[in-house]
């Protein structure tokens, strides 16, 4: 029999027109001779299931089941589009744990952590991983801008701790852009996370555990036209996404077995991409994303294309690892 596929795409961050097209992208590409699909829109007013012709109907939370011509529909397994909130942080995962709902995502705690850049960070270094120097800030935490520009130096990242897609985030040179950028930062989240600069190339890796291997696919080099991956950059086109990277074989070697050691130690499931910035041979981590972008143009389709992975054939490697 056909398994019945919730696809859950939108979300209650700024996101949620991104999270929107992935889960199109991802309910063209499935296979429906094998799934029946469903698109579950899911916004902090409202869940509903959208049908082919944009007819809406409510989802019982209870269950997370759908009324459907006089019978009740539930799901087999949940396939999660959500970048941001509740999808990528935690929150989606506990209720289905709480449910027994296999979905494609990591497990609820593993959620949390990596949506959490400072903590990711924290649990990953007395395991070798590299980051860029760091300062914490909470609202309503003094500022004392000289002993964060001590710590950090100039230029520096300043960014919502919680937060996807680069919003959020602001790089700066000079001590008086500081308070404006913090500023900028506490309108996403209340938590921000200042970083020291890393000139290097830049990289991202899509992981996916196929057939209960983990799979590293192959490394995209990031080239901005902008300052660095802004929104702009990620989302507009004003960037170059090269794959495979242009890093030499123990550059390679090094990231890929990073990339693979952070996924393990973590025991995630699902997919992960994370980005690192090289310094000389050495690639230092800068976050993980574990909703990652899934629209035709996205890093993690791409990189799966340059594997010989087809997106509908990705997409379904996710769904019978969580299956399993």
């Amino acid at each position: 029999m056909k398994k019945n596929i919730a696809i859950i795409m939108g979300g209650y961050s700024s996101e949620y027109k991104i999270s929107l097209k992935s889960g199109n992208v991802v309910y063209n590409y499935l296979n429906k001779e094998k799934f029946n699909l469903f698109r579950i829109h899911i916004f902090k007013d409202k869940w509903v299931y959208v049908d082919d012709e944009e007819n809406e109907t409510p989802v019982d939370r209870n269950n997370f089941s759908i009324p459907l011509n006089g019978t009740s529909i539930t799901f087999d397994c949940v396939f999660n589009a959500i970048h941001g909130t509740p999808g990528e942080d935690g929150l989606m995962q506990a209720y289905f744990e709480l449910l027994g709902l296999k979905h494609t995502s990591c497990n609820f705690y593993q959620a949390a952590l990596t949506f959490n850049k400072r903590d990711l960070l924290s649990v990953l270094k007395p395991y070798g991983i590299k980051s860029a120097p760091s300062y914490y800030l909470n609202l309503g935490d003094p500022i004392n801008e000289a002993e964060i520009i001590e710590k950090v130096k100039l230029p520096c990242f300043v960014k919502a701790n919680k937060s996807g897609s680069s919003y959020g985030i602001n790089k700066v040179y000079k001590p008086e852009e500081l308070k404006g950028a913090i500023e900028s930062a506490y309108k996403e989240d209340d938590e921000i996370i200042i970083e020291g600069f890393l000139e290097g190339t830049e990289v991202s890796v899509g992981v996916l555990k196929i057939k209960g291997e983990t799979t590293v696919f192959p490394i995209t080099e990031i080239v901005s036209e902008n300052d660095f991956f802004d929104y702009q950059a990620k989302y507009e086109g004003k960037s170059q996404e090269i794959t495979p990277a242009r890093i030499n074989a123990v550059q390679l070697k090094k990231v890929t077995k990073t990339s693979k050691k952070i996924y393990d130690v973590l025991k995630m499931t699902g997919f992960s991409r994370s980005e690192f910035i090289f310094i000389g041979n050495e690639p230092y981590l800068l976050e993980m994303n574990t909703t990652p972008g899934l629209t035709t143009e996205s890093i993690l389709p791409q990189q799966a294309k340059e594997a010989g992975i087809e997106l509908g054939m990705l997409f379904e490697h996710a769904i019978t690892e969580a299956l399993s």
